[in-house]
């Protein structure tokens, strides 16, 4: 166990990638210990990427990605300013809204960061507000990327638990607005502090044409629904929504109605029933090229073949680290270490609540060190038994470690979010840590929430069926 560990941390600290520094130490673990066959380390590895659940990890990432040149980025955070804007510190409660939206698409906090953070934070410096401040509160709402569905992290939570990706989804919902409410009231207090106005006019018509867009878009579920209940095939129902959307949309030329249909066909159809995470994800990367290609007209062929190949470069980052942490995880529980340390921390408490707050800080502590699906990897296989013997439930627990390794992400040394800000905005990764420290505390408030208020996350998957 000390050698498969020490060896992974040592290569850790001489700089070598999470991945390689994994497979390495499994490698010399397997060579040394004599546990297992050399040839062990290349059906494990290609074992843990053999599931249906992975498949929708691409079509997520590409979906973001052509979200982005199809110009939907730019229509919601004109959607958002219209709704949000006109209060004070306006365009930080945009910043918001906008990743609460592009949440629903993204379902990572690196795509939310790097897509509609450049055209936040551009705007944000344009309208007078600190450099400091709009990293800062972009760097927040990137966290609610994976929390509101969908969201990558819980695919390979749920794959590695054998728990319901989407009860996981559905779980998300609420912690994702309690998390909202938290950076909201923030930004009020920076706004009541330094005395900002608004940052665009009150307009009953901009707002009630905000509020139109979102009851439009927000009936779609609800009409298909209640069609398939009055005896129409779910396919005919949806054929018929989208063909009346379309209409709408076409007549009344809403800028948003087309763009916010794509979390509300992931969220609702998953929510529904009509289709797995993965046919979800599908549907994302076909309404994504519809609008980029018949209705917006933004795509051409080099911008479809640039994000694909983005998309492959991102998978392949992806899912080279979910193979290594599969044989290093394996390796944890064949060689009993995480046995033993499941059996550490039970010598230390049995009390589930006194669990979680250590369960807390050891997911916080390893977030800064390993990236996002590492760390999911290596922790469930110690963690998941210990929480199943305590008795909470492993959908809980799910948003939990989620919303952890979140936080992780505004974190030196590994932090992903924060280097791409840092980049994005041209600041010094000192100044960028500097600028996202006041945004943690928004952060840890809501982290104490949904760990001890276990309800915020069971109470919507309990309510749809999905969860006992």
């Amino acid at each position: 166990m000390l050698l498969l560990l020490g060896g992974f941390l040592i290569l850790m600290l001489l700089g070598v990638p999470v991945a390689i520094a994994m497979a390495a130490s499994s490698l010399l673990y397997i060579l040394v210990s004599g546990v297992t066959p050399d040839v062990t380390l290349a059906q494990r590895m290609i074992a843990g990427v053999e599931s249906f659940p992975l498949l929708a990890v691409p079509f997520f990432i590409l979906a973001g990605n052509l979200m982005n040149i199809a110009g939907v980025t730019g229509r919601i955070y004109k959607f958002a300013v219209a709704l949000v804007g006109w209060m004070r510190g306006g365009l930080g409660h945009v910043n918001i809204i906008g990743s609460v939206i592009f949440s629903g698409m993204s379902g990572t906090a690196i795509a939310d960061a790097a897509g509609l953070g450049t055209i936040e934070i551009k705007a944000m410096k344009d309208h007078g507000y600190s450099t400091e401040f709009s990293v800062g509160v972009t760097a927040a709402s990137a966290t609610l990327g994976p929390i509101i569905p969908p969201s990558l992290p819980f695919v390979i939570y749920g794959m590695m638990a054998n728990v319901s990706i989407g009860a996981l989804f559905l779980g998300g919902v609420i912690p994702g607005v309690v998390l909202t409410l938290f950076m909201m009231a923030t930004v009020t207090y920076f706004a009541h502090k330094n005395k900002w106005g608004s940052d665009t006019p009150f307009s009953w018509p901009q707002l009630g044409s905000a509020g139109l867009e979102i009851a439009i878009v927000l009936a779609f579920p609800m009409a298909i629904w209640l069609m398939v209940l009055a005896g129409l095939s779910v396919n005919m129902a949806v054929v018929i929504g989208l063909g009346t959307l379309l209409a709408i949309d076409w007549y009344f030329d809403f800028s948003a109605v087309m763009a916010l249909m794509a979390p509300v066909i992931l969220i609702g159809g998953m929510t529904l029933g009509w289709f797995t995470p993965t046919e979800a994800a599908v549907a994302a990367v076909i309404w994504s090229l519809f609008l980029g290609l018949v209705r917006y007209r933004t795509m051409t062929f080099r911008t479809v073949a640039k994000a694909t190949f983005d998309t492959i470069e991102t998978t392949a980052s992806v899912l080279f680290i979910v193979t290594a942490a599969s044989i290093f995880a394996w390796l944890l529980t064949v060689s009993q270490a995480a046995q033993m340390l499941s059996d550490w921390m039970l010598s230390i408490t049995h009390n589930k609540w006194v669990f979680l707050a250590l369960a807390n800080v050891l997911i916080l502590f390893v977030g800064c060190f390993i990236d996002t699906t590492a760390a999911i990897t290596i922790l469930v296989p110690i963690l998941l038994p210990i929480v199943l013997k305590l008795g909470i439930d492993p959908i809980h627990f799910g948003l939990i470690m989620t919303l952890n390794l979140m936080i992780g992400l505004l974190h030196p040394p590994l932090g992903m979010v924060l280097f791409v800000l840092a980049r994005v905005a041209k600041l010094s990764v000192e100044r960028t840590t500097v600028a996202i420290l006041p945004w943690l505390v928004p952060l840890m408030f809501a982290l104490i929430a949904i760990t001890y208020i276990p309800e915020l996350t069971l109470w919507l998957p309990k309510y749809m069926g999905l969860s006992k």
